[in-house]
């Protein structure tokens, strides 16, 4: 597991054209996925390393839509531009959070989009490891966003700086582009995981064909009553 640095020096990344070839390589596989949800209206992003531009071999392609969707009109539109789903799951980490629905093109290329209407922590959270648009991503443009290290990473033409957040959150908040809560927030989280271990994820369930992420959602309230928390924290 990746453990914050609570100490840790300012110092420079230089990136191999091995680093370089993979980082093109991921942003073209996203793309690949973002321009049919464009087209179709929707204004998909990518986050974390692959929005940094800190990519490593076990990178994954996760495009995120940051707004609820009819799961059907998600599902049609990579139906239509010739993708086959290899899974599809609802994911709640705890109780009071937002719930997600996961729609796997392989083990590590994904879309995922909100069953409920985030709160705007919710999104930050996302903006917290750094997010990019479509137009971004075609041009290459890397953005500042703080990785599972609690390290703020800043892209330089050679590859990037990076220095701790941890005692410097104000300052990674403001070069980063979010709020101090979602910082602070997310460092009481990572430190606290670090101490304690990861208590593993309140529900993560796999759809069978045929089966609508609504559907499955509204049939896990009515028999897991905990799932009723993250609706009354509106």
């Amino acid at each position: 597991m990746t453990k914050p640095l609570h100490v840790a020096d300012v110092k420079e990344v230089i990136y191999s054209q091995e680093r370089w070839k993979l980082f093109n390589e991921l942003r073209k596989r996203a793309l690949e996925l973002m321009i049919p949800l464009v087209k179709a209206g929707f204004d998909p992003i990518v986050h974390g390393s692959l929005a940094r531009g800190d990519v490593h071999k076990r990178s994954d392609v996760d495009i995120f839509v940051p707004r609820t969707i009819p799961s059907y009109k998600v599902e049609l539109v990579l139906d239509e531009a010739g993708f086959e789903t290899l899974k599809r799951e609802i994911v709640m980490a705890t109780p009071w959070q937002l719930p997600k629905a996961h729609i796997y093109i392989e083990e590590n290329r994904s879309i995922t989009f909100p069953l409920l209407e985030p709160k705007p922590l919710e999104l930050e959270f996302y903006h917290f490891g750094g997010t990019v648009g479509v137009e971004h991503v075609k041009k290459s443009i890397r953005v500042p966003g703080i990785d599972k290290r609690l390290m703020l990473v800043e892209p330089t033409p050679r590859g990037h700086v990076e220095s701790p957040v941890i005692r410097r959150e104000a300052e990674a908040a403001k070069r980063v582009g979010v709020s101090l809560d979602i910082v602070r927030e997310r460092v009481q989280v990572l430190t606290r995981r670090a101490e304690i271990g990861h208590s593993g994820i309140f529900i993560k369930r796999e759809l069978a064909p045929g089966e609508s992420f609504e559907t499955v959602l509204r049939d896990l309230i009515k028999k897991n009553p905990a799932v009723k928390l993250r609706f009354k924290r509106k």
